[in-house]
């Protein structure tokens, strides 16, 4: 069979279009195989970094300034906050938001107690019963006694310290006051300023303190506790009235009964 003319030229540039593309497939495969080779050893080799390449003549200078420079910048900022907490601290400086939510402070004073006034005791003195003691006792109130006042006339005789009937009779009717407290007795012998000389009672004295004696020694018989019972004479020291007129002298010839809160 004669081929025709053109027809070798298309045959031999199909060849060599199928040798450039059998070389294209092997260089790619190649290419593969290599690809993969090197991305098998890149996992296996440890990764090399480039070698650090010292700054410029120079450089350093330009980092160490800028990290002072930023130290600076830190130590602004702490020396700010730290001068905020101390106005805070010392009352200078408020904050908003601390005055709005902050309770007020309120000072409670102690209350103050009165001091109690002692409850007032009754007095036993007051209370005496004295409706049954007739005319011939006089009784004194006083602001810390009672006194009771007798007549030397109704219970001795004249210059004597011996209790006459009368005189027992009148202070029969004193025992039942004198015993309803504990209080002291004194009881009290006055006479007028006119001396007596004898040889029982040289003076006034003597009489009057023997008159007081003589009530005690009563008061004693009768149950009256030795411990509160005094005597005393006070001669004509105490008068009641002048001792110029008879009147005056019969008021100052007295016994008195003294009970003493």
């Amino acid at each position: 069979m004669t081929d025709l003319p053109g027809d070798g030229d298309d045959r031999a540039r199909s060849v060599q279009l199928e040798k450039q593309l059998h070389l294209t497939e092997l260089e790619l495969q190649r290419a593969r195989r290599e690809g993969a080779v090197a991305a098998h050893r890149a996992r296996r080799q440890p990764v090399i970094h480039e070698a650090f390449e010292p700054p410029e003549e120079g450089g350093w200078l330009t980092v160490y300034l800028d990290v002072l420079t930023l130290l600076l910048v830190m130590l602004v900022v702490m020396l700010t906050f730290a001068g905020s907490v101390r106005d805070n601290s010392s009352g200078g400086v408020q904050v908003d938001t601390l005055s709005e939510t902050a309770a007020p402070v309120q000072i409670v004073s102690p209350p103050i107690t009165q001091p109690v006034a002692p409850a007032p005791t009754s007095d036993p003195l007051s209370g005496l019963d004295t409706s049954a003691l007739g005319d011939d006792i006089e009784v004194i109130y006083n602001d810390q006694s009672v006194s009771f006042r007798i007549s030397s006339e109704i219970i001795f005789a004249p210059a004597e310290a011996e209790l006459s009937l009368d005189g027992l009779l009148v202070l029969r009717k004193l025992l039942p006051v004198l015993r309803q407290g504990e209080h002291r007795i004194t009881i009290a012998g006055h006479t007028d300023s006119l001396p007596i000389r004898s040889l029982r009672y040289p003076s006034n004295w003597e009489l009057s303190g023997a008159r007081a004696g003589s009530v005690v020694r009563y008061l004693e018989a009768n149950g009256i506790a030795s411990q509160r019972l005094v005597a005393v004479g006070y001669a004509d020291t105490q008068p009641l009235q002048g001792n110029d007129t008879a009147t005056g002298r019969a008021a100052n010839r007295r016994v008195e009964l003294i009970l003493e809160k």
